[in-house]
C-alpha cells in the first residue's frame, strides 16, 4: 500500500447508509427503490452541470455514465438533457431565453405534441441547484393550457438564475423547495416565456408523431407464405423466402381475390367531376417551396387531407386542424374587444336541466364577451338570441349544452380567464370543418395555406396532432426500397 494522486473530479461512495440510526434504517425501503433515487438525484445534477461528466456505479453495473458535453451553454444543455431525457426530447424540443427585473429563465421545453402522462420529465433548477416547486407545475400548466388535455404532461428543463437575496432556499430541510420574496414576477416569467417560445414554433408538431405513425404501417407478424405464388419477382413460392406451405383455403381465396383483376376502374368518382379529374390528372398543382404543408392532392373518407411537399407527403385531420383555426381567431377577437355576433332570426330555445340552466344564466356576462347571448327562458330552459359570428352555420342545441356540461365540470376552481378560455374551446370545436364533409381542391389549399400562418396550429386544443409529416425515405422503407 503506498500514497496515490486521484484522478481529478469528487468520488463520493456510501456504504451501510443508517447502520447506526435503525429508526432511520428501518423505513428504508428496497434497494432497487433507493438506488434509483440516488440515480435520480444525479441526473438532476448532472443537467445543472453539462460541462461536468458524471458515472454512478452499483456492484459492478454502471447504469449512468455522461461525459461532459462540449460547445455552449444551451447546447451543451441540449445535449445533456438528450441523453437523460431521450433522444426524441433533443429533436423536438423548443431553446427558451427570457429575463425581467434581473431575473433570468432559460432552457428548453417540448412540443405540445411530445406529452406523457404524468409531470415526471418537468425540471426546475434555481441557480443551479435542482428543486422541486409547486410553482413550475402551475405556471407549466397554465402555458400548456391551450395545447394538453388535462391528464397529459409537457417535457421540460427550466435554468432560472435570479439574486439569492430574492429566494429563501431553507425551507425545506433537503433544500429540494424554495419561496421567492416575488413568486408573481416569477410565474410570470415562466407563463409568458414558455407562451412566446410556443408561438415561435408556428405549426410545427413533434416528429414522435410520424415514427408512431410508421410503427402503425409496419408490420407486426410476416406474411404467411402462400403456395404456387410465382409473380412479383419472388422465387418459387412465398412471399420472398423461396418456401411454399400449406394455407386455409380461405386464405387461399383471399389471396386469389387480391391478385384478381380490379372492377370498376373506369368509373369515375362522383365527388369530383370528369372534366375536372382529367384536368387534374394533366396539370396537378406542384408544391411551391415556400408551402411547407405542401400543396392537396386529395381528400380521403371526406376526413382527411392528402398533400403532397418537396420531400413527403402531409396528411391533416381537417377538423382538427380548423378546430384550432377557429380557437385562435376567437381568442384574437376576444382580446381586440370582443367576438362578432349573428343574431338569429328566431331565437333558439334550449330545454336543460334546471341546475345546468342555472350555471349558463349565471356566466351570462362572460359569454356575451364570447359572442354568445343568452337569457333565462322558463324552468330549465335558456333561449339563444345571438352567436358567434365566426362559427358560421353551426348546432346551437349542442353547443349550448356541451357549454353547460363544460361549466359543470371546471365549477368555481378556475379564474375567469382559464374558463374563456375552456368555453372558447368548445365553441370552436362546434364551429370548425367537420369530419365526413366534402372540400374541394380550394378549400383543402386554403386550410393548409392558414395552419402555415397560425401559432400552435400543429395540435388541436386538447394536444392531439392535427397533421403527420412522412417523408419520402420514411415512405420508401415502408415498401422496403430502402
Amino acid at each position: 500500500m503506498a500514497p496515490a494522486a486521484h484522478p481529478q473530479g469528487t468520488r463520493v461512495e456510501v456504504r451501510d447508509l443508517f447502520y447506526a440510526t435503525p429508526a432511520r434504517l428501518k423505513f428504508l425501503k428496497q434497494p432497487r427503490t433507493e438506488f434509483d433515487h440516488a440515480v435520480d438525484a444525479v441526473e438532476r445534477l448532472a443537467m445543472a452541470h453539462p460541462n461536468v461528466s458524471f458515472t454512478v456505479s452499483d456492484e459492478g453495473r454502471t447504469p449512468l455514465r455522461l461525459s461532459a458535453a462540449q460547445g455552449e451553454l444551451l447546447d451543451a444543455r441540449l445535449t445533456r438533457l438528450g441523453a437523460l431525457m431521450g433522444r426524441e426530447f433533443a429533436e423536438n424540443s423548443l431553446a427558451l431565453q427570457a429575463e425581467r427585473a434581473q431575473v433570468r429563465l432559460t432552457g428548453h421545453i417540448g412540443l405540445p405534441t411530445l406529452n406523457r402522462p404524468t409531470a415526471r420529465h418537468q425540471y426546475l433548477f434555481v441557480n443551479g441547484r435542482p428543486v422541486r416547486d409547486k410553482l413550475l407545475a402551475g405556471a407549466v400548466r397554465a402555458a400548456y393550457a391551450d395545447f394538453l388535455a388535462r391528464d397529459r404532461h409537457p417535457m421540460l428543463a427550466l435554468f432560472l438564475d435570479i439574486d439569492p437575496e430574492e429566494v429563501d432556499v431553507n425551507v425545506h430541510p433537503a433544500k429540494a423547495e424554495v419561496r421567492f420574496r416575488d413568486s408573481a414576477l416569477v410565474r410570470g416569467l415562466i407563463v409568458g416565456a414558455l407562451k412566446h417560445t410556443l408561438a415561435q414554433a408556428g405549426h410545427r408538431a413533434s416528429n414522435t408523431v410520424a415514427a408512431a405513425t410508421l410503427d402503425a404501417f409496419s408490420p407486426q407478424v410476416a406474411p404467411p407464405a402462400v403456395t404456387g405464388h410465382t409473380g412479383y419477382g419472388y422465387g418459387g413460392g412465398g412471399f420472398g423466402n423461396g418456401r411454399s406451405s400449406h394455407i386455409p383455403r380461405d386464405l387461399a381465396e383471399a389471396v386469389a381475390g387480391y391478385q384478381a383483376p380490379l372492377s370498376g376502374l373506369g368509373a369515375t368518382p362522383a365527388a369530383r367531376p370528369a372534366a375536372a379529374l382529367q384536368s387534374y390528372q394533366q396539370s396537378p398543382p406542384e408544391p411551391e417551396p415556400e408551402h411547407p404543408l405542401g400543396a392537396a392532392r386529395a381528400q380521403v373518407h371526406n376526413t382527411y387531407i392528402v398533400a403532397q411537399t418537396a420531400d413527403g407527403i402531409v396528411i391533416v385531420d381537417q377538423h382538427a386542424a380548423h378546430e384550432r383555426l377557429v380557437y385562435e381567431k376567437v381568442k384574437q377577437a376576444l382580446v381586440e374587444g370582443g367576438v362578432k355576433r349573428q343574431g338569429l332570426l328566431i331565437p333558439e330555445v334550449v330545454e336543460l336541466d334546471e341546475p345546468s340552466a342555472a350555471r349558463l344564466v349565471a356566466r351570462a356576462d362572460e359569454l356575451a364577451d364570447l359572442g354568445l347571448i343568452l337569457e333565462p327562458f322558463g324552468n330549465g330552459c335558456v333561449v339563444v338570441r345571438e352567436f358567434p359570428a365566426l362559427l358560421g352555420k353551426t348546432d346551437i342545441q349542442g353547443l349550448v349544452r356541451d357549454l353547460a356540461d363544460e361549466l359543470a365540470e371546471l365549477g368555481d376552481a378556475l379564474g375567469l380567464r382559464e374558463r374563456l378560455d375552456a368555453v372558447c374551446s368548445t365553441m370552436a370545436c362546434h364551429g370548425s370543418v367537420r369530419a365526413g364533409r366534402s372540400l374541394n381542391q380550394d378549400e383543402m389549399n386554403a386550410l393548409l395555406r392558414q395552419m402555415e400562418a397560425t401559432p400552435h396550429s400543429g395540435q388541436c386544443n386538447h394536444g392531439r396532432p392535427t397533421y403527420v409529416e412522412l417523408k419520402l425515405s420514411d415512405i420508401e422503407r415502408l415498401f422496403g426500397r430502402r
